[in-house]
């Protein structure tokens, strides 16, 4: 029987010419595998026919924007996950579902190889290849661009010599990967850290600097997942999908960082992610209402880890199921509503509600009705500088 490959197809120019390309360096067949996750762009049955055209033997396509909105944004919103404190791992997140399609298919059509796009200087690769040998250990992986030499200008070549469906004459400037979570630019004259991004760049978001009249939206969470915007139930995609919309058109949630790659080098990045950036203000600030002190400070610490190990392409890891389980315990409480106000740039939150808050009007208020016993706090304040107290005395008497 002859190999074959499961390759991880877009639709774009360079996986339309791997498919040859791996029959020609390999002898293997190819099965494109195309997953939505709310990137946008083509339907999926005309990516379906284009991967036939340009040679796969069988071509699998999968629309995957709720699982990838249920199963993986939300547990992202809920670990608060920025990574660098500033990118919501627009990217990182998306790939476990692709590789958990990817093996899904070469289980199917009895596949021995998985196939990529990724080169060999960015994070992706590993993500795809961990995630692939995590969940299919016998499954072998290559990538074109990076272990074939498949470089663009050879796409093209090949592309224009086999008459394949696609586009070859016009090169966007930036390497851009979207899905619903949001988008991501670089690449370009952005390789330059001096230059400043242009309007071109952005697409999820309008300008800040010339907004509309504020917006103000109500954000209902139950366990920390976004079920109702302004009173309207929504499903999770839904819920980033207004919220895109809403908090786009403000110019919420423009990034622009230089940032520590997996690989060890630093990447300038320009990102827009308007609805998981509001999304993640508004759930943060419920936890504040919600969250033990002590649990929500280590919680901090957890979602880092989580967020950098995500980012590092270890979500089937045993490392992150146990921080999962540690997340979803602290969500418990986590319901409520949230109000922000959506203008030039800026999700701001103006209002908190919560059957499970633990803010205490009558501990909290300096006014009427203060229960609070505030003769407890001399003593309190002596046991708790006591150790230093202690220690600074040692400190004197030694002279240091």
């Amino acid at each position: 029987m002859t190999d074959r490959v499961v390759l991880a197809y877009s639709g774009g120019l360079d996986t339309s010419v791997a498919i040859g390309w791996i029959g020609e360096a390999t002898g293997a067949e190819v099965i494109a595998v195309a997953v939505d996750v709310g990137q946008g762009g083509e339907d999926l049955e005309t990516v379906r026919q284009r991967a036939l055209d340009c040679g796969a033997v069988e071509a699998y396509v999968a629309d995957a924007r709720e699982e990838f909105a249920a199963g993986y944004c939300m547990p992202a919103l809920q670990a608060n996950a920025l990574y660098m404190d500033a990118y919501p791992l627009v990217s990182a997140v998306s790939r476990p579902v692709i590789v958990k399609h990817l093996v899904a298919a070469a289980q199917q059509f009895g596949a021995t190889t998985v196939a990529h796009g990724c080169t060999g200087k960015g994070n992706d690769q590993v993500r795809f290849e961990v995630g692939i040998q995590t969940l299919g250990p016998d499954l072998q992986c290559i990538a074109p661009v990076r272990d074939l030499a498949l470089t663009r200008e050879k796409a093209i070549a090949y592309a224009e010599a086999n008459g394949l469906p696609i586009i070859t004459t016009k090169k966007n400037p930036f390497s851009i990967d979207q899905n619903v979570w949001g988008r991501a630019v670089e690449t370009g004259y952005l390789e330059d850290i001096w230059n400043g991004p242009t309007k071109d760049v952005y697409d999820y978001t309008d300008d800040p600097g010339f907004p509309p009249a504020p917006d103000e939206v109500v954000i209902t969470f139950e366990q920390g997942v976004p079920t109702a915007i302004d009173g309207q139930a929504v499903t999770p995609l839904e819920a980033i999908q207004i919220m895109n919309q809403r908090a786009g058109a403000q110019g919420v949630g423009r990034i622009d960082i230089v940032e520590d790659r997996l690989v060890g080098i630093k990447s300038r990045e320009i990102y827009e992610a308007p609805g998981a950036m509001a999304l993640i203000a508004a759930h943060r600030e419920l936890e504040n209402v919600t969250l033990e002190r002590e649990q929500a400070r280590f919680k901090k610490t957890v979602g880092q880890r989580w967020t950098e190990l995500v980012y590092d392409g270890q979500w089937f890891s045993p490392l992150k199921k146990s921080l999962d389980a540690f997340i979803a315990d602290t969500q418990q409480m986590v319901s409520g509503d949230i109000r922000m106000q959506l203008h030039g740039g800026k999700a701001t939150v103006t209002g908190r509600r919560s059957e499970t808050s633990l803010y205490d009007f009558n501990l909290a208020t300096y006014d009427e009705g203060d229960s609070f016993d505030q003769s407890q706090a001399k003593g309190f304040i002596e046991l708790f500088g006591m150790s230093s107290k202690v220690a600074s005395a040692r400190d004197q008497r030694l002279g240091l």
